[in-house]
């Protein structure tokens, strides 16, 4: 323990005191192995200090993974090879020729925080590579009960797993059983599982671990690719799709790779853009599998590109079909763009589907319109956009779609989560699709059909419409109000057992000035509906600022608990009867993805990515 806390002092100053009975408590209960204690080191460490966000966030992003106007400083090489005196003689001085200002007037004590923390960025760099790699496994079969195999865990779009062993009553018990560090410090991703492998992503990288320990079997990595926007150029990734001996994958730059399930080699790689479009499409889908084929997405809709859903031939990535997401010159839809231009634009495909195998049909949310703010060279609705699209999955035929916000002025997309639920509704059984939309709407459709069975607000102030019309249509009274977010892609899960459907919102609005800023911080809650009734059932105000981007999503498990992740980087559990908060472990770094469950060796697992860390929980 002397070594280590020796380590802590000289490579991070001023570091090592707090963590000293941490380590400490940690190292004498025997809990977890020195290793994986050293992998945990960012966890403990504070989160941003306000002198960062004050001088640094806006060109290098709220949590240093970078923006498009300053690179990402965490997993930064050129950080780990300083000094903190070379280091504090950078900030004091800045990089001109590279567009950094001088921080000249920053108080010593400032800069000294400034440096500590551009080092925790890029601590498990130092600290500890990632585990030795494992034996590799070549031959593969189903799926096994307990798998998570799919971005959601299951085709429904809805994360409520069947496992049980972790209850109301022991999940206080949970502790850390492993850790894997990344080199990203703004993971998406959700951990698939099947037959005892897990498989995470990072930018433009794919990771097979042991799911019982965390140990790599193989690793894929590309470089970043060049002239990206938005998430796609942060790096951003969600996920993987699995179908036998392969694993399917989306790079930064929207291509598809396949990728040998065993070894991680390249097999085969397509180019999802067509020659015909030059805009800067980007890719940060986790894939979804039906019919034997690859169904992915796009990203970019707020820089201009026409967006699509596609599906590719698993064994050679050659195209299946293709569905935009806007209409082209001559095609339905079209009259509802209205301006100079032949084309629209927007109407991005960047959230994971979901599929109902009893009527054999596919959905998928599309985002807002281009240009998102300024309408003036698009009247009219501007279909699809901020759609649900019913698909035939075999040829990307419509069967039928539901726009919640005509003609889009606020950005608000509809890339929501559409949860497929069997149940009875209004003393009926039914075939629901639930959607919570950023337009403060909560949605209970029959998936049959598209007919809307509920459309309320989930939020207690939404005045940008009065209501939804009898003709589906929101009932306009300022497309400008309130609210600002109020839901975003994070997860959503209905539990049979409460009959409550959860997800986190944010109580917001927005001002007049371009962008639709806030006019006021907002509050997000975490939220149980009634799906009969669209009323709140229970909910759990959050700590931590709102408007951080750290939207991640809920699980809910058979065993009657939900977990999800707080603004202030707690990953917690609560009763999914009442809210009543269960269990936290503090990760203390932004949280921005789901959770997931999964059953091996007998044992349930809890894993959630938080910051550059996948880290895994059992009892």
């Amino acid at each position: 323990m002397r070594s280590l806390t020796t380590f802590l002092k000289t490579r991070f100053p001023g570091l090592a005191t707090p963590l000293r009975s941490w380590f400490g408590t940690a190292l004498a209960e025997g809990g977890l192995p020195l290793a994986s204690l050293l992998m945990l080191l960012p966890l403990a460490l504070p989160a941003q200090p306000p002198v960062f966000v004050r001088n640094c966030a806006s060109c290098h992003g709220e949590d240093g993974r970078g923006s498009a106007q300053g690179p990402g400083l965490a997993g930064n090489p050129r950080i780990v090879e300083q000094t903190p005196a070379q280091l504090g003689t950078y900030l004091e001085t800045g990089n001109p020729a590279a567009g950094m200002p001088a921080f000249a007037d920053l108080t010593a004590a400032d800069r000294v925080i400034l440096v500590n923390h551009l080092r925790r960025l890029n601590v498990e760099t130092i600290i500890s590579p990632p585990p030795a790699a494992a034996p590799a496994k070549t031959t593969f079969g189903p799926p096994q009960p307990g798998d998570w195999v799919t971005y959601n865990g299951n085709d429904s779009g809805n994360r409520f797993s069947p496992l049980k062993q972790i209850t109301t009553a022991n999940v206080a018990s949970l502790k850390v059983k492993w850790v894997f560090p990344i080199q990203y410090f703004g993971l998406e991703t959700t951990p698939m599982v099947s037959e005892g492998i897990m498989y995470v992503t990072g930018p433009n990288q794919v990771y097979a671990l042991n799911a019982l320990t965390g140990a790599v079997i193989w690793r894929y990595s590309r470089p970043a690719s060049p002239g990206l926007v938005g998430d796609s150029k942060l790096g951003t990734n969600r996920g993987v799709a699995i179908l036998r001996d392969k694993i399917f994958f989306v790079t930064d730059n929207a291509h598809l790779l396949g990728l040998d399930r065993g070894t991680g080699k390249l097999v085969w790689e397509t180019k999802m853009v067509p020659e015909t479009q030059s805009q800067p499409y980007g890719g940060t889908i986790a894939p979804l599998i039906v019919h034997d084929m690859v169904i992915v997405g796009v990203a970019g809709g707020d820089h201009g590109i026409r967006g699509f859903i596609a599906a590719y031939k698993p064994d050679n990535g050659g195209l299946a079909w293709r569905r935009w997401t806007v209409p082209g010159k001559g095609e339905p839809g079209i009259e509802t763009w209205k301006g100079s231009e032949p084309v629209g634009g927007g109407g991005s495909s960047w959230l994971t589907g979901s599929y109902d195998a009893s009527t054999d049909t596919l959905y998928w949310a599309t985002g807002n319109p281009w240009p998102d703010s300024d309408d003036r060279d698009r009247p009219g609705d501007n279909l699809y956009t901020n759609c649900v699209l019913a698909l035939d999955p075999k040829t990307g035929d419509m069967k039928w779609y539901y726009q919640f916000t005509p003609h889009d002025v606020r950005d608000r997309d509809a890339t929501e989560p559409n949860v497929l639920v069997d149940t009875v509704y209004q003393g009926k059984p039914a075939k629901l699709l639930l959607h919570a939309d950023r337009n403060g709407f909560f949605y209970v459709f029959d998936r049959t059909n598209g007919k809307i069975l509920l459309a309320k607000p989930f939020l207690r102030r939404v005045d940008w419409a009065t209501g939804i019309g009898a003709d589906g249509r929101p009932i306009v009274k300022d497309p400008k109000g309130c609210p600002g977010d109020a839901a975003n892609w994070d997860a959503t899960a209905f539990s049979p057992l409460t009959r409550l459907y959860y997800l986190m919102v944010l109580e917001e609005c927005v001002g007049d000035k371009p962008g639709g800023y806030p006019d006021q911080s907002g509050q997000r809650f975490l939220r149980a509906l009634n799906i009969e009734t669209g009323e709140i059932a229970w909910e759990v105000a959050q700590p931590g600022a709102a408007r951080a981007k750290t939207w991640t999503g809920v699980l809910a498990t058979a065993g009657g608990v939900l977990f999800y992740g707080r603004p202030n980087g707690g990953f917690a559990a609560v009763d999914q009867k009442t809210g009543k908060s269960l269990w936290e472990f503090p990760t203390n770094v932004r949280m921005k993805a789901s959770a997931m469950t999964f059953s091996s060796g007998g044992n349930q697992y809890v894993a959630v990515a938080a910051g550059p860390n996948i880290i895994c929980f059992g009892l």
